[in-house]
């Protein structure tokens, strides 16, 4: 099973937080006035931000 470390998890929310707050649309359905880092944070925990993560080997 693939874990993010702390950093990664860090920022994959923190990029995908600003995403939202610039107008990309949410990929889930949050209610009204929710913030975008709370609308982030949903979405990574579903699994469903559209950020990848590239180690070296």
């Amino acid at each position: 099973m693939f874990r993010y470390t702390r950093f990664e998890k860090a920022r994959i929310i923190g990029a995908r937080a600003l995403q939202i707050a610039m107008g990309a649309p949410v990929l889930i359905n949050v209610p009204e006035g929710v913030s975008p880092l709370d609308a982030a944070i949903v979405e990574f925990e579903k699994g469903i931000i559209p950020i990848t993560v590239i180690r070296p080997s």
